[in-house]
């Protein structure tokens, strides 16, 4: 919900909406009535790169709060950091300036600018273009925004180049107004100069986001429909009674499940209520289907996936390789290379054939971008060599990396956007694979603005991508997981190119990983509160009547349908689907 609406404004609104069951658009004209009613708002500004260029494009929204965001005003407004790095000011072939910093004996001995007047809760989109210069091809750099000197938060990352530049792109939202706070760049490789063009930071309140999420659901969500209702003669019928309810959702979203969801009447209902899609928790990685050498055990995961297909839920297939050795099962760790070649193609063979064809997407290899178990062992093709032989066995099921810390933590050096396209582009180079972008999304507190800017980036190869473990911590208490819990979906549903998610909250006999949604009883927890607010959201049920025309326009999420027209004492119902397309979707009832 938009935060700024008055309290008892927001209650009538909310109660109306419910009502009449139109929340996703009653959330919109919310948004678009109170964005409308403040300052002059800004487009977000979607740009985004991930190719090194030979010149940085100019600053996205002319540099926002910044001043001298392209340095064509000198060092005005930018200063070292702290100690001697030398700043200084170069100039291109084309004339255009940029800031390098040199002589840096710290990693922060960097150009700095100090920020006025940033405001609690609002959301910094931050960009910049970086490169380095020195010894090393690359380097990880990091922007990072020091909040009264007591909190320093990271606001976007990237792999600076030697030789060309690179595009920066995160933001921040601060937790509180602070009296004084800085930007500046960062980089442990002290024997690299950083070299910063275009920098640019742009604040948007909550009803300004809550806008472009809206906006981005109602376009990439939903689709508009026309309901034609006439009678056999096809004479329209003006005020039939109509009757929307949608009874399936397109979109995936799901959780995980383990083994005590099996015979276990309460939670098959509580789950079956609510998701499309699933994933087994453990059942089917290396450990648990084969803890000794040649003593293979499917039947839980079959039971999971019997449970799932009898009930209409779509499973993912978690996971073929787990690159953390503490993962990997012991006599699996001790082979030597000729034994441990064997044993993965086994692995492949064993896992893959059985399940082909059952599961609508692969984590081939987890934590790649963390790990490197295999690669170590068996050579630096290892990997790619996984995705094929898997695609080989099920060519058309989509092989997805899937990884931690991509949107969750900028401050992570090993989990770039950067390195997850890298890795993708040398299984892509190496044969033909369908892959797929997997992003754990194991957060602490969310940062918003990084992780649109980080699936923006992703998004530019033209892959499915999906939220595959979502959680919040469990050290914030439940309220808290909660509201972070709805921060992170709505961003994700919103985005264009996610095309599934699913939550890491199984129920075990020991509770949960991190968050659970509900009790041991089935009772909803806060965050399940949230997820059942989203859900009756993100389904369209409308009742009303047809116009002078006999038509009853409305805006549906994509999924099937139950119609139902009443006209006197004449009534009928017809399915349908709402699907994704260009235009109206005109559906047509006979009486």
């Amino acid at each position: 919900m938009c935060k700024a609406f008055a309290a008892m404004e927001m209650y009538i609104f909310q109660a109306f909406c419910l009502e009449m069951k139109w929340v996703a658009l009653c959330l919109l004209i919310l948004c678009r009535t109170i964005a409308a009613s403040s300052n002059e708002t800004v487009e977000y500004d979607t740009s985004t790169y991930t190719e090194c260029q030979i010149h940085p494009a100019a600053p996205l929204y002319g540099g926002g709060i910044l001043v001298n965001p392209g340095f064509e005003d000198g060092t005005q407004g930018w200063t070292e950091l702290i100690g001697k790095a030398n700043l200084h000011i170069e100039s291109e072939n084309n004339g255009n300036k940029y800031v390098v910093a040199t002589n840096r004996q710290m990693g922060n001995w960097t150009p700095s600018q100090k920020l006025e007047n940033l405001s609690q809760d609002i959301k910094y989109t931050l960009s910049a273009w970086v490169q380095i210069r020195g010894a090393a091809n690359s380097a990880f750099v990091k922007a990072t925004v020091d909040i009264d000197n007591t909190t320093s938060l990271c606001a976007g990352n990237v792999m600076a180049r030697n030789g060309c530049w690179s595009f920066l792109k995160g933001g921040f939202v601060p937790d509180w107004s602070p009296s004084y706070s800085k930007l500046y760049f960062e980089s442990n490789n002290t024997d690299v100069d950083i070299l910063v063009d275009s920098v640019s930071i742009q604040p948007f309140t909550e009803e300004e986001w809550c806008l472009q999420q809206q906006d981005r659901i109602t376009k990439n969500r939903m689709r508009r429909v026309s309901l034609h209702v006439t009678d056999l003669q096809g004479n329209r019928l003006e005020e039939a009674n109509v009757t929307v309810k949608q009874i399936s959702r397109q979109f995936p979203l799901g959780s995980a499940i383990t083994k005590t969801i099996l015979g276990n009447e309460p939670y098959q209902r509580w789950f079956l209520k609510r998701f499309n899609t699933a994933v087994f928790e453990n059942e089917l990685k290396w450990y648990a289907t084969e803890p000794k050498p040649g003593k293979l055990n499917y039947s839980l995961a079959d039971q999971l996936l019997e449970f799932c297909d009898a009930n209409g839920i779509q499973t993912r297939g978690h996971n073929i390789f787990w690159e953390d050795s503490r993962y990997i099962p012991s006599w699996v760790t001790s082979l030597d290379k000729e034994e441990l070649q064997k044993a993965v193609r086994k692995r492949i063979e064993s896992l893959v054939e059985r399940y082909a064809g059952n599961f609508i997407s692969w984590d081939v290899s987890n934590e790649m971008l963390h790990f490197s178990f295999y690669e170590e062992k068996l050579g630096p093709d290892a990997s790619q060599d996984f995705f094929q032989a898997a695609q080989q066995i099920d060519p058309r099921t989509p092989m997805f990396m899937n990884d931690y810390n991509v949107i969750e933590d900028c401050a992570d050096s090993e989990a770039t956007a950067d390195a997850y396209i890298q890795k993708l582009r040398k299984i892509r180079e190496s044969g033909q694979v369908m892959e797929g972008i997997g992003l754990e999304s194991h957060f602490s507190k969310p940062n918003i603005p990084f992780m649109r800017a980080v699936l923006e980036k992703l998004s530019t190869l033209g892959l499915p991508i999906w939220l595959t473990e979502v959680d919040v911590a469990k050290k914030f208490d439940h309220e808290t997981q909660a509201a972070y819990l709805e921060e992170i979906l709505r961003e994700g549903f919103s985005f264009p190119a996610v095309e599934g998610i699913i939550m890491w909250t199984a129920l075990g006999r020991n509770g949960c990983y991190q968050m659970c949604l509900t009790d041991n009883d089935f009772n909803n927890l806060p965050a399940g509160d949230s997820v059942d607010r989203l859900l009756a959201e993100w389904t369209t049920e409308l009742d009303d009547m047809t116009d002078e025309n006999g038509l009853f326009k409305f805006n549906g999420f994509f999924g099937d349908y139950e119609f139902s027209a009443t006209y006197g004492q004449k009534n009928i119902t017809k399915s349908m689907s709402v699907s994704q397309g260009d235009g109206v979707q005109h559906i047509y009832i006979q009486i």
